[in-house]
């Protein structure tokens, strides 16, 4: 019987030294995302659904809308709600249970760049100023973890707000009519979030890591970059950056987020 060669996977080591010489093991370089598609309406359930690939990595987002108060402290505008779940059918890290800190973080950051940025027009969300408000919620799931999962939660937030319309609403009832949309959009802005997460490995900065690359990250800035405008900021692990590493990392994530953003349009005509 003919033995099947196979090739040995990437150690550490050894993709530090490629880092280093510039060379990523799939062909990329240091600087350049997998490619990105996205699939609109995979849910009839939702206002509006994406399913997010980045190379093997997956994600499902979907949006829905349901009337409720408006908080204490913004009685005339809407409420926008981000919860994210790692599934377990997506990596053997992640477990079936409350929410861990990794989901918590990425709702979080998902939800602080979409909202700094006034993506949503949270104003014309007001159904009676005080009382009534339409509060969006954004729910992301992981289906496949092959790293840079924070990256395709934004974009996936970002396209299935893009495509999602209003459900029809009685006025007379004060209720939805679930089941049924309206022609409406979402009310958005001409802002458009685009988060891009920059790694640290050793000395090299890498954007979009596999998830080997990802396991060896020792510092993870991740910046929401808004048509050159940054809405956010995150840095995870605790390796330090130097002004010169900053400097870069923002030049980075605003020429990333021009090519993300390309694609997102491309891929939502």
């Amino acid at each position: 019987m003919d033995k099947v060669m196979t090739t040995p996977e990437p150690t550490g080591e050894r993709i530090k030294k490629y880092l280093r010489e510039g060379k990523r093991f799939d062909g990329r370089s240091l600087l350049d995302f997998r490619k990105i598609t996205i699939e609109k309406n995979i849910s009839k359930k939702s206002e509006g659904s994406v399913k997010v690939k980045i190379g093997k990595t997956e994600m499902v987002v979907g949006v829905k809308l349901d009337v409720s108060a408006p908080y204490a402290d913004s009685p005339n505008k809407g409420n926008l709600m981000v919860t994210a779940e790692m599934l377990p059918l997506s990596s053997q890290r992640f477990e079936a249970g409350p929410p861990k800190f990794d989901a918590i973080e990425l709702g979080r950051v998902t939800d602080r760049g979409i909202r700094e940025s006034k993506f949503i027009n949270l104003e014309k969300l007001c159904i009676k100023e005080g009382e009534k408000v339409w509060t969006v919620f954004v729910d992301i799931y992981s289906i496949n973890d092959d790293g840079n999962l924070m990256d395709a939660a934004t974009i996936g937030a970002v396209a299935a707000l893009k495509i999602a319309k209003m459900p029809k609403y009685d006025e007379e009832s004060g209720k939805v009519v679930y089941g049924e949309l309206s022609e409406n959009n979402i009310p958005l802005t001409e802002s458009f979030p685009i988060a891009v997460s920059v790694h640290k490995i050793g000395e090299s900065l890498i954007v979009d890591p596999t998830r080997q690359e990802e396991d060896l990250s020792e510092c993870r800035v991740t910046l929401t970059n808004n048509k050159g405008e940054i809405s956010s900021l995150q840095k995870s692990e605790s390796k330090e950056l130097d002004v010169e590493e900053m400097k870069n990392i923002f030049e980075i994530s605003e020429e990333a987020s021009k090519k993300i953003l390309k694609k997102i349009e491309d891929n939502l005509k």
